[in-house]
């Protein structure tokens, strides 16, 4: 069976973070690893409390997994600070990891930052040069550029200038844009191709992010190519969004093991 590493903080409410990715991995009967960066106390509602591990540790548990499996694939969400972008950098080129995606988790929903300047420099220095595919969001990608992306044209012109940046591929994520249709784009320097869903009105949509680049890593490493993946995550995760459910007071998760149940035997 491929295996698949994980390196993101660990969500308590179970709907996004390592949980996500590794219920997501199984869904794509890839066997999941993971390298938990954070320990969060979150649920439906709010994030209240975390605490990020010693980069040591992230590196520790990614020389474990990788010195003992093949991993045909990686990603990483949540890296919380600057020492830890920086140790799993150095992990996954000392392990010449095949295929890295990387979700920039910079800034939360709400708008706000959740990283310092010098920690998001780090992204780009250290990270984007080893990624296949970068996956950020419109919020993210404006803070990455210095410069606001609230259209369709803005989105292309963004991913030119994201992938100047080093990454392999990239993926402009546009499901802050208002409209019946949630549009994301795609560039690897040959191909910019628009990749359209119906836009779903639920409140359930905790851990789309971390789904969303999940699925990309799996489908790689089952072999995928780049665009194949993203196509295949985004139609993943659309009907993950269709069948997402209520779970708390707030905004629930998405459905992660559709995959695996045909509606009727949930």
């Amino acid at each position: 069976m491929k295996v698949a590493l994980t390196i993101a903080g660990s969500d308590s409410g179970g709907g996004a973070g390592i949980q996500a990715d590794l219920r997501t991995f199984a869904a794509h009967r890839v066997h999941g690893a993971s390298a938990i960066t954070a320990v969060t106390a979150q649920n439906t509602v709010e994030v209240t409390s975390y605490v990020a591990l010693e980069p040591a540790m992230v590196a520790a548990q990614i020389d474990a997994v990788a010195s003992d499996m093949t991993v045909a694939a990686a990603k990483t969400g949540m890296l919380a600070n600057q020492g830890i972008i920086a140790a799993v950098a150095d992990a996954i080129a000392r392990h010449h990891l095949p295929f890295l995606v990387v979700d920039p988790v910079m800034v939360a929903k709400s708008g706000d930052r959740l990283l310092d300047p010098v920690a998001e420099q780090s992204y780009v220095k250290r990270l984007f040069p080893l990624a296949t595919i970068v996956t950020p969001n419109l919020y993210e990608t404006q803070a990455l550029l210095g410069r606001p992306v609230r259209s369709l044209p803005a989105m292309r012109e963004a991913a030119r200038d994201l992938l100047a940046l080093g990454p392999r591929a990239v993926v402009v994520k546009g499901g802050h844009l208002e409209g019946d249709q949630a549009v994301d784009v795609f560039f690897d320097g040959e191909q910019m191709v628009e990749l359209p869903a119906p836009r779903i009105h639920t409140p359930h949509t905790h851990g789309t992010g971390c789904t969303y680049s999940a699925a990309m890593a799996a489908r790689l490493a089952l072999g995928a190519s780049v665009l194949e993946a993203v196509r295949g995550a985004k139609e993943y995760l659309t009907e993950a969004i269709r069948r997402a459910y209520a779970v708390g007071r707030g905004h629930g998760p998405v459905d992660h093991l559709h995959l695996l149940f045909p509606r009727d035997e949930r």
